[in-house]
């Protein structure tokens, strides 16, 4: 399996030299249920996108500290790439920002959320149950980074988790895209860290709180098997809708 990252961001300095950036850590995660995989990287926030949607056999957008309603010109060339992606069928996946920015292009609404960061582990309830989700549970654990939220889906996103801080948490768009408001390629190590880089601009209660959340286990294992799942799903089912059209 071939996966393009749309990266759309650089980690701190500090969290390179001890986890890597957004590829090695996509890499390790994804690898961990598909050996085989191989990443390729376009650094989309420096306004590099692929000329060819078959360069890869799926799509995954990273995190992000821009917020997608910001006016970047970079952001409205990855929307206008998202929607050509969703025409043509091809396989993606977003990451908080990317869940976001998948969102925002398919026509909902992303805003500052009133009830502040996100922060540490977030549980979530999963409402629907899918042929990719296996092995199935019913509970998800992942770290969480964000102060934006999608608030309102797009006509073809159904939610498949939620919880009350992240009711739009993970959301699935016609078989095609996913979006997931967690971070599945972060280490609860990694969460504590960040969380020490950004101490001065967070709420001091938020911030024990998320701190205290580290000690709880997270599904990052099981994210990945599921996101792995989905994407070969979602090219079984793109590859059905071609030989049917050409029937």
């Amino acid at each position: 399996m071939r996966i393009g990252l749309l990266q759309c961001d650089d980690l701190a300095p500090s969290l390179r030299r001890t986890y890597g950036n957004y590829p090695e850590l996509y890499e390790r995660l994804l690898r961990s249920a598909e050996p085989s995989a191989t990443i390729e990287v376009w650094r989309a926030h420096e306004g590099e996108l692929p000329e060819d949607l078959l360069a890869a056999d799926v799509w995954l957008i990273s995190g992000s500290k821009a917020s997608v309603y910001e006016a970047h010109p970079w952001i409205a060339e990855l929307v206008d790439f998202v929607r050509l992606l969703w025409d043509s069928r091809r396989p993606l996946i977003g990451i908080c920002f990317g869940h976001q920015l998948i969102c925002k292009a398919l026509g909902g609404v992303v805003e500052r959320s009133h009830k502040g960061w996100g922060l540490g582990v977030s549980f979530n309830q999963v409402v629907k149950q899918r042929r990719w989700m296996s092995p199935w549970q019913e509970r998800l654990g992942l770290v969480v980074s964000h102060q934006d939220q999608v608030v309102e889906l797009p006509p073809v996103g159904e939610v498949i988790a939620e919880s009350a801080f992240c009711p739009n948490y993970l959301v699935e768009y016609r078989e095609r895209f996913l979006g997931i408001q967690g971070h599945p390629e972060f280490s609860r190590e990694l969460s504590r860290d960040l969380m020490k880089l950004r101490d001065s601009v967070l709420c001091p209660i938020r911030l024990r709180e998320g701190v205290a959340s580290l000690e709880a286990q997270t599904d990052d294992a099981l994210m990945a098997r599921w996101m792995v799942d989905f994407y070969y799903h979602a090219l079984a089912e793109a590859q059905s809708y071609t030989l049917v059209r050409s029937a």
